[in-house]
């Protein structure tokens, strides 16, 4: 019985060794290298079709050197000296002096692009690849260079377009997708000319969208973990159809390189932009004539409406869209063109893409209620021109005329004096209240406000004096509210805006 009970578990281990030695002989590794549901298995192909639309850029500048740059001078040798010859070969090589007008040191800046129009041979790349460049050339993928020229260039996305001066060169083309469809976590491929090493391809995923770096005005950008580096610059990131949903264009590196923090222009950014270069060989953005400032839980209290969202209007260019269309400083637009704004960044991009001379239905809130207005949209390049977009300066200085503090407020103010108005730079026809100190820690402080700004109102009151600011202080504070909201030309150069302060709350005395 006992043998074969032994012959039973000789036969059940042989029957359970070929299993579980299969188990075993698989390579750990290989179960790991399965990508996750959804993740392509290779970008090889996808590398493959897309490679050849993008280019390496070259941008060379001339710089002359000025007679008053120290430089060393050949020596006077003796004809037949056999220091003269070593000396002639040195200053072909390194030019010490040019008798016949100031040298020319070329700077060369490399960065990436990609055609968008093989027939024509139309290249997108940014701005600061090419600025101020005196010769630009482009390398295809086969390594073939050829020149190219600017046909226009924008600044404030950091956008340009160039021309390849091409004869027969057969050359690819991508086109561009819709980046509002991209979501964060999606794939995207990048390929570009990092460090000038030529095409190199990187992949990741959207790591965020709609960032705001402070590089424009009309800043919307793709975030990516995808290795972006110097030299990337201009080059296109690509959805998995491979389509251009982004054009690389900035990083954010406390080393240098690649910390997974790159930004895009997203293409439905880019696409209006690259369509007037073609058509104009420049911009032409809609322009509505405010400055506008963000709509804070305080300001939305202090004006009444519900939810923060929309643009505050600080102030109306005179003589600009706004002002024709009854718009005012402390109107709320809600919605322009049908298109309702959450936040007040976007109303800057949506006047910019809507074609100029449209006439556009605006909605805002002034005074408790909704109101419709129409606007006709201008052209902002033509008032830059013309110098009805300026730019505000900061002054400087202090003063020690005779003072009052508002301690609810967290601020010193006097009366506006001809002294003052020198110390602050303050214009004839700026009247109200000088801020002259400003508590440290104060909610005034946290909001901006800063020694010579001027407080023109109130509360929507007129503000005259000092006596007139403290009394609608105490008015407000009785109503029970939390914060006083002022109209302030910051620093008295005519940048007005809105600003709500919190009170301070007073100390009691103890018992």
């Amino acid at each position: 019985m006992i043998r074969i009970f032994a012959a039973l578990c000789i036969l059940v281990l042989l029957a359970v060794q070929p299993a579980e030695a299969g188990l075993f002989d698989k390579n750990p590794a290989s179960a790991s290298a399965i990508p996750p549901v959804g993740a392509p298995m290779s970008f090889a192909d996808l590398a493959d079709t897309l490679s050849p639309a993008v280019v390496n850029i070259s941008s060379t500048k001339k710089m002359d050197m000025s007679e008053g740059q120290a430089v060393p001078i050949m020596p006077d040798l003796p004809p037949g000296s056999p220091f003269e010859e070593f000396f002639k070969n040195y200053q072909n090589r390194n030019p010490l002096e040019n008798p016949e007008g100031p040298m020319e040191a070329p700077v060369t800046s490399l960065g990436s692009g990609f055609i968008i129009d093989a027939a024509k041979g139309l290249v997108v790349t940014n701005n600061h690849v090419i600025k101020d460049a005196d010769e630009v050339r482009v390398t295809l993928a086969d390594n073939t260079i050829l020149d190219a020229e600017i046909l226009g260039r924008d600044e404030k996305t950091d956008l340009a377009l160039l021309k390849i001066k091409n004869g027969t060169h057969k050359l690819t083309a991508v086109s561009f997708g819709d980046s509002d469809k991209m979501r964060v976590g999606d794939w995207v491929l990048a390929i570009g000319n990092p460090f000038g090493l030529g095409g190199t391809v990187t992949a990741g995923i959207i790591s965020a969208r709609k960032r705001d770096i402070n590089a424009g005005p009309y800043d919307d950008f793709i975030q990516t973990d995808a290795s972006i580096n110097r030299g990337n610059s201009g080059g296109p990131m690509f959805d998995l159809k491979g389509e251009v949903i982004g054009i690389n264009t900035a990083i954010y590196s406390p080393t240098g390189g690649s910390v997974g923090i790159g930004f895009a222009v997203p293409s439905n950014l880019a696409k209006p932009v690259i369509d007037q270069l073609i058509q104009y060989g420049k911009t032409r953005r809609g322009w509505l004539g405010v400055k506008i400032q963000t709509v804070t839980e305080e300001i939305a209290e202090s004006f009444g409406l519900k939810g923060v969202h929309g643009a505050l209007v600080a102030s109306v260019t005179p003589k600009g869209p706004a002002e024709e269309s009854k718009i005012q400083a402390g109107d709320i637009i809600l919605e322009f063109n049908g298109q309702k704004l959450d936040a007040m960044r976007q109303l800057p991009r949506i006047v910019a893409e809507t074609p100029i001379g449209t006439k556009v239905p605006v909605k805002i809130w002034r005074e408790g209620k909704e109101i419709r207005l129409e606007a006709k949209v201008g052209e902002l390049e033509k008032a830059e021109e013309t110098g009805l977009v300026e730019t505000a300066q900061n002054p400087e200085g202090e003063t020690a005329s005779k003072t009052t503090e508002i301690a609810s407020l967290g601020v010193t103010t006097a009366a506006i004096s001809p002294a003052l108005r020198q110390v602050y730079n303050i214009p004839d026809d700026v009247n109200g209240v000088v801020i002259t100190t400003v508590k440290t820690g104060s909610d005034a402080m946290l909001k901006g406000l800063s020694a010579g700004d001027v407080i023109i109102e109130a509360n929507q009151q007129e503000i005259k004096d000092v006596a007139a600011l403290t009394s609608v202080v105490a008015d407000v504070q009785k109503q029970g509210k939390n914060s006083l909201l002022l109209l302030v030309d910051q620093a008295g150069q005519g940048d007005v805006r809105f600003v709500a302060v919190k009170f301070t709350p007073a100390k009691k005395d103890k018992k």
